[in-house]
């Protein structure tokens, strides 16, 4: 009986250390390597639709900067305390002008090609500066959407970035990249 007993301790004891290995690994990823975020409206449709849950890449901006078109998880620029989910429009730098619907950047006569929208925008907005180390975004669904346009500091610092979209994990029917 001592033995079985014993072995049962080992046995447990071995399962406790697996568990809290497999614990500071969750928790190291989750704040040094990857971001979790639920979706909880449709402002970023068919993108990234209401309920999904995403994976983005903290480690993606430490040696380039955010592109054009990347889908960012920042902190909201008037609640810090507030994961957002948006597409990077505007870079450093540069001037966002939304006319008719349509954007352009730095007076081009081209908009901006946005054939991943969700339907056609609405209205004109800007002109908007976007300062050194700050970005522009919008929700790929712009009718719908509480970005850029909408708060009291329309841009996004680059040090508020807590990472790139990568993958749509949750729900199975909508695994997969995000572009």
């Amino acid at each position: 009986m001592k033995s079985s007993a014993k072995e049962a301790g080992k046995e447990i004891l071995s399962l406790s250390k697996t568990v809290a290995l497999a614990c500071a690994a969750g928790i190291v990823i989750n704040t040094a390597a990857v971001v979790n975020a639920k979706i909880p409206s449709g402002s970023m449709m068919n993108t990234i639709k209401p309920g999904d849950r995403l994976f983005a890449n903290r480690l993606a901006y430490i040696n380039e900067d955010p592109n054009r078109f990347d889908v960012i998880v920042f902190q909201n620029p008037d609640d810090e305390n507030i994961k957002y989910v948006k597409r990077i429009i505007g870079l450093p730098n540069e001037t966002v002008n939304v006319l008719d619907g349509k954007v352009y950047i730095n007076d081009s006569d081209t908009p901006l090609d946005d054939s991943f929208i969700y339907e056609e925008m609405k209205g004109s907005y800007g002109p908007f500066a976007v300062p050194k180390n700050a970005y522009f975004v919008l929700g790929d669904n712009r009718n719908n959407s509480r970005d850029s346009r909408a708060w009291n500091n329309p841009f996004v610092d680059k040090e508020k970035i807590l990472g790139k979209a990568v993958m749509v994990y949750w729900p199975p029917e909508h695994i997969g990249l995000v572009r």
